[in-house]
């Protein structure tokens, strides 16, 4: 009786999947069977930029134009149903989202070699004032606990109010990226771990990997939730 008792309050109480809404969630705030069906990234992608690349090497870009980052990891490709889930957690301030974004990044994001801290991609005042918060900042706090990093939220700023970069070539987004950040403290030495939520042409992650390695970064690698396929 009582056992029987235990299972039904079990069930009332565990959530249902955020994407079809029809079985009770598993591992990350999904059911096994959505979890199984979402676009994961191959182990086929280049190690820097995360962009598909033929048995995991340097893809041609990196070889020829090295990004400022020395590493990228991504979870998923940007395609559906994540990309609806990133865009209703930035645009529909779905909050609780980050601890399953965050989760996931945890667990199948590996560090080569130790960090020294976590910088989340930083938001300009007059986007963060719209928004009302940095989906890039959420997720690093929660990853912080989880990898027992420190992260340092106040370390870099973007002082540059760059218009939106969607559509934009990789070149015209870099030289609208030129000088957006500062980093306000010495980073000497140190591994320093960018994240963010979405990758498309790096020119964001390669700026602010610019910026941190001028305050004396000696590596900087990047966590993004998810990759798009191409720049």
């Amino acid at each position: 009786m009582i056992d029987d008792w235990l299972k039904i309050t079990q069930s009332l109480w565990q959530p249902w999947c955020l994407l079809c809404e029809q079985h009770q969630a598993e591992a990350h705030g999904v059911c096994s069977g959505c979890l199984a069906d979402l676009p994961w990234l191959t182990a086929a992608h280049c190690p820097c930029c995360a962009l598909p690349a033929a048995a995991g090497q340097l893809c041609g870009q990196c070889l020829q134009n090295p990004p400022a980052f020395d590493a990228t990891q991504a979870v998923f490709r940007y395609d559906y149903p994540v990309a609806a889930l990133l865009h209703a957690y930035k645009y529909q301030a779905r909050l609780a989202l980050a601890h399953n974004f965050a989760s996931l990044m945890a667990e199948k994001l590996q560090l080569q070699t130790p960090v020294d801290c976590i910088i989340p991609m930083p938001l300009h005042r007059d986007r963060l004032r719209m928004r009302g918060f940095n989906q890039a900042a959420e997720i690093a706090r929660l990853l912080a606990r989880t990898l027992s990093v420190p992260v340092a939220l106040q370390d870099c700023e973007r002082v540059l109010a760059t218009p939106p970069q969607v559509g934009l070539p990789l070149r015209q987004r870099s030289r609208n990226l030129r000088n957006a950040f500062v980093c306000k403290t010495r980073l000497d030495g140190r591994h320093v771990l960018l994240v963010d939520d979405v990758m498309t042409t790096g020119a964001s992650l390669h700026a602010l990997a610019s910026c941190v390695k001028k305050a004396g970064a000696a590596r900087v690698s990047c966590w993004v939730l998810a990759r798009t396929h191409t720049n």
